[in-house]
């Protein structure tokens, strides 16, 4: 494409609805507004989706930054984009065999973000803070190159995901990590609902502390169903469990590290673990242990509140219309 000139870029701002002079954020010099649905072309612009509004992209380059204003939908399939994306609050986030160069981030009392079959770099979703949406983070068949941060709502990573740096979660609803990879650390803090790990593996040390209703690795378990166990490559430690925490079919390249955990985490016999078990622990089977309180239903391939919010976008984008973005 050929370089156009200021006054050019200017005459095309006027002529079309979508494109103005005036961004969102004082950094950028022009951005595209998307309202309703657009195609495959080429964005050389930051792209906005106004406040309560959607935007759905197929095949879309977008080759700066993405804002999802307050309680608008960004749904993209097949695209590109060169920079970031950042969701405000209640904003939602639907990407889809997309490739996303600068991360994304939920900000506080953003509504969720839900990632299948993309790839990006860091994934971060703020704490609540003193909004009322607590958001969700759903990453299914996705590769993350940097870390994956949580510190609200439902987090699952699913269906052999991989992420290539740490992943944390802190006081979230729940944090389940299934038939994914995991590069680096995984820590699991607070979370009201627990933790459920199985299939895939962890290579840095794996820490679960003070969580509510328990913490299952591998099948067997309270919390959910699991097909099979899994890998850690270094220490694993479960501490200050309220609910029960049970240990099945999984192999760890490490030692087994278990403290104040109420019933003692619950440890069966087809484990392989190298380094051994330290701490109070019960054999599968025994009595001893007592049964964790009910978790809520795990959700399946997506959440019934992503694909309500999904639904709704998609409607909204269809009504709108044609974006006119190229």
């Amino acid at each position: 494409m050929a370089r156009r000139t200021a006054s050019a870029l200017a005459l095309s701002a006027l002529a079309s609805a979508s494109v103005v002079l005036a961004a969102p954020s004082a950094s950028a010099d022009l951005v595209t507004y998307c309202v309703g649905n657009g195609g495959a072309v080429t964005l050389p612009t930051d792209l906005f989706v106004p406040d309560g509004k959607s935007c759905s992209l197929k095949g879309t380059t977008i080759t700066g930054n993405v804002q999802v204003g307050p309680g608008a939908n960004l749904v993209i399939d097949g695209g590109t984009i060169n920079g970031q994306v950042q969701i405000a609050s209640n904003g939602y986030l639907d990407s889809s065999n997309t490739r996303i160069d600068g991360g994304v981030t939920l900000a506080s009392g953003g509504f969720g973000t839900y990632l299948k079959s993309t790839r990006t770099s860091a994934v971060t979703v703020q704490p609540k803070g003193d909004a009322s949406v607590e958001g969700f983070l759903f990453i299914d068949a996705s590769t993350i190159d940097g870390n994956v941060s949580s510190n609200v709502g439902e987090v699952r990573l699913d269906k052999n995901t991989q992420v290539g740096g740490n992943v944390t979660s802190s006081n979230t609803y729940y944090t389940d990590v299934r038939d994914s990879f995991v590069d680096g650390t995984l820590s699991v803090l607070n979370n009201a609902n627990g933790s459920v790990v199985c299939g895939g593996a962890v290579q840095g040390k794996a820490t679960f502390a003070g969580n509510l209703v328990g913490v299952q690795l591998g099948p067997n378990g309270t919390l959910d169903s699991c097909a099979s166990g899994g890998y850690f490559g270094r220490d694993v430690v479960i501490s200050n469990t309220t609910g029960k925490a049970t240990v099945d079919d999984t192999i760890i390249n490490g030692q087994l590290q278990l403290s104040g955990n109420s019933p003692a985490a619950q440890v069966s016999a087809n484990n392989r673990i190298r380094g051994g078990v330290v701490g109070d622990r019960t054999a599968a089977g025994s009595s001893a242990g007592l049964k964790a309180k009910a978790a809520p239903a795990r959700p399946g391939t997506k959440d019934q509140t992503a694909q309500a919010r999904l639904t709704d976008a998609t409607a909204a984008a269809n009504a709108a219309g044609d974006a006119h973005l190229g």
